[in-house]
Parts: C-alpha cells; structure tokens; sequence
C-alpha cells in the first residue's frame, strides 16, 4: 500500500476505518463515517451534492439495486442520503427527520442504504485520492514480481521498459508446476521444465515440458504489463521419444479445458510464490463444460489405444 502523507486523505481513511469498524455494529454510526468521508473532502456543500450524483451511476450490485428501489419510489437519492441519512444520524430535532433507534423501520432502512454510502465512499477514496483499494491493488499488481529474482537487476529493466535484452539465461531450465488455482499443481504437470523460445520487445516466450517429453504448454511473460498469457493454441501432446499415455492425456485435458472455461492457471517455481495467469477469453466458440469435454478425451484416448497406457 501507498505510504500516505496527505492530512485530506489521511483523514478521508481515518473516517473509512472508523465506518468499517461500525459496521454491522452500529449502522447509523457506520453511515455517518463513510459519509464523512467524503464530506471532510469538500469545503463547499454545492460540489460535494454534484459529486454524489454524478458517482451514483458507478455503483454496482447491492449497492445499484438500492438505488433503483429508492428510484422506483420517486426518492432523490442524493438528497435522501442527505436527509434520512447524514442529518437524521448527527442531528435531533423536534420537526426534523431523524432515526429513532426505538423505530425497526428506521432502523431497517439506514441499513438498507449504508450499503450505498460505504460503496460511495469506496470510490471516492479510490478515483479522486487515488487510493487503490483491494480490487484495483489486485488488478494491477504486478504478477511476474515472484520470479524477478531469476534475473539480473539490468536484464528487469531492459524487459520492463519494453525492449529486447541479450539474454535470460536466468529463466532457462527452471523447473516450474503448472495448476489452476486454487487447486494447485495438475497431476501430470508438476516440474515442467522451462526452455526460451523467444525474447522480443519485453516479452519471453516459454515453453514448458513435461519429464517424458510428452506434454508441452506455451506461455508469454510481459514484463512491460506484468502479467503472464496462456497460450492454448499452440501447446499440445508430443509424439516423440514416447507417446503420451492416458495420465498424460488427462493432464493436459485438464488443463486445456479448464482454462479455455475461464480457470485461473498458475506457474509455480520451488518455494516460489506462484504467479498466476491472465484468464482466456474464447472468441467466436462455446467452451464446453469442461468436466464432461475431459471424460470425452480420456474415452476416446482408451478406444484408440485398447484401454492401457502406452
């Protein structure tokens, strides 16, 4: 995470913490704190409304579906917020709204619309003090980082900046595990060794083969993005020294078919943390159900070859 020397946004993420805290504690106090949280970014009332209004359309899930029930009922939600929510918590009055906690309904729905006010306030932190949250840290993290220490500091540099170095001699013959996540290694595909195909412009192509020289994957490692590519059309079974038997053939199916359904595959390398890989997305194509397209090629693979391995 960013080290934080800004007051604004140190305050913006004491009132975070503070509504985190108190959520499913005390939903008043919660929806307080995460309004404050974009409150104490605003010295003029007017532009902290307009801001509300124009970030309500980026709200999703539960959050989205409150919004639309508050619509359906002609609410103005930016000012609901206001209302029923904000000044119904800090102030009490005799003719004002306030939440009387002796009230289920009042009760009910200050929970209900917290969901909104915590999602808004999400949003502010991330998009206007540039904050990354969780999902945007994990989104763009960089996912080659674990296997940095393969390669000289200078050899990171010239592949990071999108250019070709001389060599990455550092990745050749490593032994590397192939998996889906969170399941771990494919049996059949545990110490894959690695061989350089090639090294253009900050991308390494690595092919990856099993022990029995039966199995070979393909994959790109962009340094320049930090993110690892599958490469399902081009890797395969080998017929060479030996032919792929039926372990063989139920390793790479798994593997084919559960990443072409949108499995997460996953490079480990010794003690290594593993990296994993983008998801594929299949074009002009229905992936079939990837359980039953296995049991198909392990079937198949036993009338061919009269039921044994080979």
């Amino acid at each position: 995470m960013p080290i934080i020397d800004q007051e604004n946004i140190r305050k913006a993420l004491a009132f975070w913490r503070e509504g985190k805290r108190l959520d499913e504690v005390h939903d008043s106090y919660a929806f307080l704190s995460f309004y404050k949280v974009i409150e104490s970014q605003f010295s003029e009332g007017k532009k902290k409304v307009t801001w509300i209004k124009e970030n309500i359309e980026k709200l999703t899930d539960r959050a989205a579906k409150r919004v639309a029930e508050l619509r359906s009922e002609g609410v103005d939600v930016s000012r609901h917020l206001y209302d029923s929510g904000r000044c119904a918590v800090a102030h009490a009055s005799l003719e004002g709204e306030i939440v009387d906690p002796d009230i289920p309904s009042d009760r009910r729905r200050l929970s209900s619309d917290l969901v909104i006010m915590e999602e808004l306030a999400r949003i502010y932190i991330r998009d206007e003090l540039k904050v990354p949250d969780s999902r945007s840290l994990y989104r763009s993290r960089n996912r080659i980082a674990p296997w940095n220490p393969m390669l000289p500091e200078t050899t990171l540099e010239t592949l990071m900046s999108g250019l070709t170095p001389e060599s990455v001699d550092g990745l050749q013959g490593q032994l590397v595990s192939v998996g889906l996540w969170p399941d771990g290694p494919i049996p059949g595909l545990e110490n894959m060794t690695m061989h350089v195909d090639a090294v253009q412009d900050g991308v390494v192509k690595i092919v990856l083969i099993n022990e029995r020289k039966t199995v070979l994957l393909i994959f790109f490692l962009d340094y320049r993005s930090g993110r690892v590519h599958t490469n399902l059309e081009d890797g395969g079974l080998l017929y060479a020294e030996y032919s792929p038997n039926e372990e063989d053939v139920r390793a790479y199916a798994t593997f084919f078919y559960k990443v072409l359904g949108n499995g997460v595959a996953e490079l480990t390398c010794g003690n290594i943390e593993p990296i994993d890989c983008e998801v594929v997305i299949p074009v002009n194509i229905i992936p079939p159900d990837p359980d039953k397209a296995i049991d198909e090629v392990i079937e198949k693979f036993r009338r061919e070859n009269g039921g044994g391995n080979v």
